[in-house]
C-alpha cells in the first residue's frame, strides 16, 4: 500500500515548504497554537492557485472540546459548502456526545454536506471512551482516513493504542490509521520498526522564525499571557524532507 505524509499547515508559507519537502497531501487549518480551527477559504484559494497537492480542510469552530451546538454544526457544514467550492478535496472532521462517543446523529448533515470527498476523522477519536469502538464506527460511516495518536499526548506514547487501531485496520480493510501528534523523522523510523503496518504520518514540522519587527513593545500580549509575539511558527521544508526520508525508506 501507498506510504502516505501529510502536513498540516496554517499559511501559505507553511504550504509551500510542505509541498517542497515532499508532502502528499496538506491538512488545512487556521490557528495551529490552538490546536487547528478552519481554515479560511482565501488561504485555500492561494495554494490552490499555486498547486494541485491534495488539501484536506479541518472543520473545528473553536478551541476546547468535540461536543458542539446545533448552531456550530450548522457553521461547519456551511463552511463545508464553502471550502468545497473553493477546492477542497476533503475535510477532517469530528465530533463526541457528551458520553464521548462519535455523534453519529450530529454528524450526519456534516457528512452530507462533503459528500463525494476524502474524509478524515480526527483526533476526537483521542478523548473518546474506546477509541477502537470510534474506529469501527468511522469504519461504517465511510470515513477513509482515523487521525490518532493513539489516544496519548504523543504518538509514541501512544504506540499500544496504534497497535490495536492497525491490526484493525487490517482485518476491516478499514480506514487508513494517520499517525500524528510529535511526529518526526526520527519517530517516524521508530515506530515503523516496531508497527510494521505504520505507512500514515501526520506532521506540522514547525520551526520558530524570528519576526521582522526592530520595534518590539514588550508586555502587551496579543493573545494568551507569554505568548511570543516576536516568533512565529511556520512549516520547515527541511524537516518535511527528513520524515519523507524516513517514510520512504526500506526497513
Amino acid at each position: 500500500m501507498k506510504r502516505l505524509l501529510e502536513v498540516c499547515v496554517d499559511s501559505l508559507a507553511s504550504a509551500r515548504a510542505a509541498i517542497q519537502g515532499g508532502a502528499d497531501r496538506l491538512e488545512l487549518c487556521s490557528a495551529l497554537l490552538a490546536g487547528g480551527l478552519t481554515p479560511y477559504t482565501a488561504l485555500l484559494r492561494q495554494i490552490r492557485q499555486e498547486s494541485s497537492v491534495p488539501v484536506r480542510c479541518l472543520m473545528r469552530p473553536r478551541a476546547g472540546d468535540f461536543l458542539y451546538t446545533p448552531e456550530e454544526m450548522d457553521l461547519l457544514c456551511r463552511q463545508v459548502e464553502e471550502l468545497r467550492l473553493a477546492g477542497a478535496d476533503g475535510f477532517v472532521i469530528g465530533c463526541l456526545t457528551p458520553d464521548g462517543e462519535l455523534d453519529r446523529r450530529a454528524l450526519e448533515p456534516l457528512l452530507k454536506a462533503a459528500e463525494g470527498t476524502g474524509l478524515t476523522l480526527h483526533r476526537a477519536i483521542d478523548v473518546s471512551r474506546d477509541p477502537v469502538t470510534t474506529y469501527r464506527e468511522a469504519a461504517a460511516l465511510g470515513f477513509d482516513t482515523v487521525l490518532t495518536s493513539g489516544a496519548a499526548a504523543s504518538c509514541e506514547a501512544g504506540e499500544a493504542v496504534l497497535k490495536e487501531l492497525l491490526a484493525e485496520r487490517d482485518r476491516l480493510n478499514g480506514p487508513e490509521v494517520l499517525i500524528g501528534a510529535g511526529v518526526n523523522a526520527g519517530v517516524i523510523d521508530r515506530l515503523r520498526r516496531r508497527l510494521p503496518g505504520a505507512r500514515a504520518f501526520h506532521m506540522s514540522g514547525k520551526t520558530l522564525r524570528e519576526s521582522g519587527m526592530r520595534f518590539r513593545r514588550e508586555g502587551v500580549p496579543m493573545g494568551l499571557p507569554g505568548l511570543d509575539e516576536w516568533h512565529i511558527q511556520q512549516t520547515d521544508p527541511g524537516a518535511v524532507r527528513a520524515a519523507r526520508d524516513a517514510l520512504d525508506a526500506e526497513i
